[in-house]
């Protein structure tokens, strides 16, 4: 695993924690901290995460999160002792909610071939 792998890795277990333990910000939705990538140089990180809700959900978790970059950066640079403190940005992950939606249409599907496949008699032969 390579140092930027590891810091990306440290700066999601410390902004989850920081997101659950220390902001109270009463905008913030049930958030998690989905995947963090950080430069080569380790001077930037774009923190992906998720939201349980809507839209709306969604929205107001952005302007907590855009709201305190300045706490939370403080405290990654406090928890993580790195030299240069990286600046970093929140960005949505909709990856969940678009594996969810796959996953229905695919549920639809198999009911739908489930409810037209052709029944059989005792013999294993097709009944017309």
């Amino acid at each position: 695993m390579s140092r930027q792998d590891k810091v990306a890795e440290a700066i999601r277990q410390e902004a989850s924690v920081i997101l659950h333990d220390k902001l109270k910000d009463p905008r913030l939705g049930f958030v998690t901290i989905t995947n963090v990538e950080v430069t080569k140089d380790l001077r930037f990180a774009k923190i992906f995460f998720s939201v349980l809700g809507k839209d709306k959900d969604y929205k107001n978790t952005k302007d907590a999160l855009d709201s305190s970059l300045g706490f939370v950066r403080k405290l990654i640079a406090e928890r993580l002792n790195l030299r240069f403190a990286p600046e970093i940005a929140f960005y949505e992950d909709r990856s969940t909610e678009y594996s969810v939606h796959i996953e229905e249409i695919l549920n639809e599907i198999r009911d739908h071939d489930e409810q037209n496949k052709p029944k059989k008699n005792n013999r294993g032969n097709k009944k017309v």
